[in-house]
């Protein structure tokens, strides 16, 4: 099949290449103009440019996809079919009306749940246990196209998202290419989107990672690891005088159920260690394995109980902020 490939992040990576393998002809990759990135501001190319430039295929990065420039280009590439993941830009009606067989998507949740830009942080941070890759038929309306395929995975119980993620990219790429050769052989199905299950996955923002240590410690501990490695979970550590509070990133923690202790106040430090650094949260206990000081580097929580003189009656706190 000709195809137009449309993506962005490392998550459509594999699909990009699982197309190459598979014998299909990528006529033109779209993806989103580099960007700048850490102190340097120095522009980025996406990964999926990576890809495709390794390939030698043809690349086009514009502003706005549904550009007049954008859909001529379109036309000259004749596609069969659009395939888009985690592309990052609305498709507009006229680009879709191009190709004889429209478009699909690869989505990384089991639509109708988890519409949206951040799916896989969203499952994980409600408690999902289970999750997917959807193969769907591009709609107008965000990720409510009808349903092609789907194939279903657990969600380990110290998964990230960005652990999550890379297992999702390649069960996508494998349901790709056996969805495009059963639309090629007139042998796909389409089921309609049920409304009324859908939720929704909105696009997390920096400041999104902020610890609300009053929720329980299983919350907390999704939480983090929703949020990791984007856009963090973090707290501020409140020091004694007066002084500035010092920000902390989260990486990795345990959870410990059990009831709200009396007279302990959430974000109060209850143990620091070798093993952790347990804090109260509005039920149970968070311990801290893995954290992150502004300025620093990842340390282990006994690296930092070591060089932060941690001690129990120590408090964490959640202060209004960007998260930058």
């Amino acid at each position: 099949m000709r195809i137009v490939f449309m993506g962005t992040p490392g998550f459509a990576c594999p699909a990009l290449e699982a197309l190459q393998q598979a014998g299909h002809e990528v006529v033109l990759v779209v993806t989103k103009p580099d960007k700048p990135r850490g102190r340097s501001d120095k522009p980025v190319p996406p990964e999926v440019k990576r890809v495709a430039l390794s390939h030698g295929l043809p690349l086009l990065q514009p502003e706005e996809v549904n550009a007049p420039k954008v859909l001529e280009k379109m036309r000259e590439a004749r596609p069969d079919i659009i395939v888009t993941a985690a592309f990052g830009q609305k498709i507009g009606r006229e680009l879709l009306a191009i190709p004889k067989m429209g478009g699909v998507n690869v989505h990384p949740s089991l639509l109708p749940m988890y519409r949206g830009a951040a799916p896989i942080s969203w499952a994980i941070i409600r408690g999902e246990t289970e999750t997917g890759v959807t193969i769907f038929k591009m709609a107008e309306r965000l990720d409510a196209g009808e349903i092609i395929s789907q194939v279903a995975t657990p969600i380990r119980p110290d998964e990230t998202a960005g652990e999550l993620t890379e297992r999702l990219a390649g069960l996508g790429a494998d349901l790709l290419v056996k969805t495009l050769e059963a639309i090629a052989a007139g042998r796909a199905s389409y089921r309609p989107q049920d409304p009324q299950a859908a939720t929704r996955a909105p696009m997390l923002k920096k400041e999104d990672g902020a610890v609300d240590w009053t929720r329980p410690a299983a919350e907390l501990h999704n939480f983090v690891r929703g949020m990791t490695p984007w856009p963090g979970a973090y707290t501020f550590r409140a020091m004694e005088g007066g002084a500035q509070p010092l920000r902390v990133a989260l990486l990795a923690a345990a959870a410990t159920p059990g009831d709200p202790a009396p007279g302990v106040a959430p974000g109060t430090v209850v143990g620091a260690d070798k093993t952790g650094i347990a804090v109260m949260t509005g039920q149970g206990v968070l311990q801290i394995l893995r954290l992150k000081p502004a300025g620093g580097r990842e340390l282990s929580a006994e690296e930092y109980v070591r060089g932060h003189s941690t001690k129990p009656g120590d408090k964490f706190v959640k202060l209004e902020t960007s998260g930058d």
